[in-house]
């Protein structure tokens, strides 16, 4: 089997954008977590969320640098998300100017909700001036799969190009099925990742409407506590997590940096409810041990989970009880990055393979922040509180579960 691996990387993100900034923030502890303007005003339930700060300091979302103003009038910032990040992904591979076959260069990147902002604005349009008005970049600018469109377009890649759409696991299918595709011959490299623009009234509405959301609008720094006694739902966010993915022997023979292996690939399906996870959370251990398989490895040669984590009562509980009846007593520990980003929806895991990445990279996890508090359940289990530590992490594993009870698992491994 053809091996993959990891030779670029971008990052849109609430605790900052492009991959070292973000990474240098989440390993501080600091949160992306504010209050928003607009939910504030409009007086809604949950008024807070994680939101990539636009400007053009460092760190900052700076699409003009991408993308001309012009065309982004063009593109829901979802997906206009997603451009930036794989901007920084292909020019961090070395891709920007890359005169090899671009039919064997294919593009993977989805999103769980899409424009729906967009949406909502041209619905306003529509009933209250009527359908002369809808703009005729209404429905590219907003369909899903547009972010994988836009891209190849940028760079001119001609190969596989699939937007995968599984709610908050899109980021992690979309490596996992980029995965597949290098292993089974239909490309050398994939453009891979997840976007996300759904922090706005109508889709912070939509999710309180079944409490879901986090109401701690005084204090928004603190309102993503995973596995904390005090957690009261997730943190909405937003941004795009992309990675380039390579098959090896290309990858060494044009000399390019190599990051990591995506080692192995695991899905799985609930068949439980519409949002909630079953309690003992065994379809997520399927999956998880899917890609254990897929990698042929151990549970025992896991040293890090990034976990989903999101900060509610039943998919904390249901992951918690997975992964210690899996992990326990390997030594192995785990942290919710989503503590510090909040919850990224269709980006999530690929912006948490990104950290997973790094760690293996700098031999450091980071934190589950505002841990102050563990559900008994945990026990002695490690979940990294309040601060991330040094260890060396040769192998890392990351989970992402989403509405409908599907399942993903990436395992990513040092490249020896």
């Amino acid at each position: 089997m053809r091996r993959v691996v990891i030779t670029g990387m971008g990052i849109v993100s609430p605790v900052g954008c492009g991959i070292e900034h973000a990474w240098k923030n989440i390993l501080a502890g600091k949160s992306g977590i504010r209050k928003v303007p607009e939910l504030e005003e409009a007086e809604m339930v949950c008024q807070i969320a994680g939101v990539p700060v636009r400007g053009t300091e460092p760190g900052m979302f700076n699409p003009d640098t991408v993308v001309e103003p012009r065309d982004q009038r063009k593109m829901d910032k979802c997906i206009l998300y997603g451009v930036v990040a794989a901007d920084e992904a292909v020019r961090d591979a070395g891709l920007d100017n890359y005169t090899g076959d671009k039919e064997r260069v294919g593009v993977s990147v989805g999103s769980g909700i899409g424009g729906l902002n967009t949406i909502y604005e041209n619905c306003i349009e529509l009933a209250t001036n009527g359908p002369r008005h809808i703009s005729p970049f209404f429905i590219p600018k907003c369909i899903i799969n547009m972010a994988a469109g836009h891209i190849s377009i940028k760079y001119g890649f001609k190969g596989p190009n699939i937007a995968t759409v599984t709610a908050c696991a899109t980021g992690a299918h979309s490596i996992g099925e980029g995965v597949r595709l290098i292993q089974h011959g239909d490309a050398d490299i994939m453009v891979c990742g997840g976007c996300e623009g759904a922090v706005g009234k109508i889709g912070v509405a939509g999710f309180s409407a079944m409490k879901a959301l986090s109401t701690r609008n005084d204090d928004p720094e603190t309102a993503s506590r995973p596995w904390d006694k005090g957690r009261d739902g997730f943190v909405m966010s937003e941004g795009a997590g992309v990675l380039v993915l390579e098959e090896y022997e290309h990858a060494v023979a044009r000399g390019a940096k190599i990051y990591a292996e995506v080692a192995g690939y695991g899905l799985s399906g609930d068949a439980h409810h519409i949002t909630a996870p079953a309690e003992n959370g065994e379809g997520g251990a399927r999956a998880m041990m899917a890609a254990l398989n897929d990698a042929d490895l151990k549970p025992s040669d896991v040293d890090y989970i990034n976990a989903h984590g999101t900060s509610t009562g039943l998919g904390d509980m249901g992951e918690l009880i997975a992964v210690k009846n899996l992990f326990g007593g390997t030594g192995a520990c785990m942290s919710s990055t989503k503590s510090m980003t909040g919850h990224l929806l269709g980006a999530a895991g690929a912006v948490e393979a990104i950290f997973c990445t790094l760690a293996i990279r700098d031999g450091i996890v980071p934190a589950t922040m505002n841990l102050h508090d563990p559900v008994d359940e945990v026990g002695d289990f490690d979940l990294v509180p309040n601060a991330a530590k040094k260890r060396k992490v040769d192998v890392a594993l990351s989970n992402s579960f989403g509405f409908g009870g599907t399942n993903a698992s990436l395992v990513l491994k040092k490249v020896q």
